[in-house]
């Protein structure tokens, strides 16, 4: 197999507080090979966005990478000044951002902000990075390009704006497209098109996603692969089938069991007891051990390691028989 177009090994970051150190993703190791798309779930605060931000140098002031590397497209990105990050972002890899209204900028045209890439990094002349961002508007399903060209952000529809982002993202023909949420804010039925947008987009140009999302549903839509995150730390990994058929982490199975599957009788929807913890102060051991169902005394002590299953997967749990055992006895998701 080709080497990955991202790798991300023991991937540390840290916010630096007042009342001491908190660590927002502690060791995330994951890959990404061309065309393919990863998803990486989990409640909000377990780290998805802060690893995510951290791959492209787009993190807040008081947060750093304190460890690990990242490597795209052969670059490695933590040892690398701005002016390499930079050369990086919208060329080999851009982002779509959660609440286009807040990304995009409110003071210029839409035309103009999709056509700065081309004209600043591509270094296409003013004609011709304008006919590039005509052309993207189109093949994002912007009706009616030239006019919408010269509309302000406030003057379009929430998943106008979203398409007005990934016509941006896509304006430097990226190898990598890192997706934050880009759904959270619009409606189910726009939701489900900017999805099959992204998806028809991997297909046709190739493009391979990184998909940050709490929503299982969307991972499903979406992924291949998934990267479960809690704590800040990758808990499990493995394809989306595999993985959502037979969770092998008690936190991936509580996921699934809180989501409704109106193909699957259930007498109860499940919902996962406790709250994450203080990453200023996790708890010893396995981080998930106070809300586990099949705690043991050995998940108290010592860090728990990502434990390597075989066939691609990796589950960071001592006891992930246990995990699918109980999901074989009640399924998590309906089998056809």
């Amino acid at each position: 197999m080709s080497a990955p177009l991202l790798r991300v090994e023991g991937l540390q970051v840290e916010f630096d507080l007042a009342r001491g150190v908190l660590r927002a993703v502690d060791g995330a190791s994951f890959e990404v090979h061309a065309g393919e798309a990863l998803g990486i779930v989990g409640e909000s605060g377990s780290g998805k966005t802060m690893a995510l931000r951290a791959l492209v140098g787009l993190l807040p002031p008081s947060a750093s990478v304190t460890g690990g590397t990242v490597a795209i497209d052969g670059v490695d990105v933590t040892a690398a000044g701005e002016d390499a990050r930079r050369e990086l972002r919208g060329r080999t890899v851009s982002m779509i951002f959660q609440e286009p209204m807040t990304a995009l900028n409110p003071v210029l045209r839409v035309g103009e902000q999709i056509a700065e890439t081309p004209l600043v990094r591509l270094g296409l002349s003013r004609r011709a990075a304008r006919a590039r961002a005509l052309e993207l508007m189109r093949l994002v399903g912007i009706p009616d390009p030239k006019r919408r060209a010269y509309a302000y952000p406030h003057e379009l529809s929430g998943g106008m704006r979203q398409r007005v982002m990934i016509a941006i993202a896509l304006s430097g023909d990226p190898k990598l497209i890192l997706c934050d949420e880009p759904t959270t804010a619009l409606d189910v039925t726009i939701q489900d098109q900017i999805l099959k947008l992204l998806g028809s987009l991997q297909r046709d140009l190739g493009v391979s996603l990184v998909f940050v999302s709490h929503d299982l549903a969307v991972i499903a839509q979406t992924c291949t692969r998934i990267a479960v995150m809690y704590a800040g730390q990758v808990v499990e990994t493995g394809t989306v089938e595999a993985v959502f058929r037979e969770p092998r982490h008690p936190y991936t199975l509580g996921l699934l069991r809180s989501v409704p599957d109106f193909d699957l009788v259930r007498a109860h929807l499940s919902s996962i007891p406790g709250s994450p913890p203080d990453l200023a102060a996790p708890p010893a051991g396995c981080r998930f051990h106070p809300r586990c169902p099949f705690v043991h005394d050995d998940c108290h002590s010592d860090p728990i390691p990502l434990i390597e299953l075989g066939g691609g997967r990796a589950a960071r749990c001592l006891y992930h028989e246990l995990c699918a055992a109980d999901a074989r006895r009640e399924p998590v998701i309906a089998v056809a």
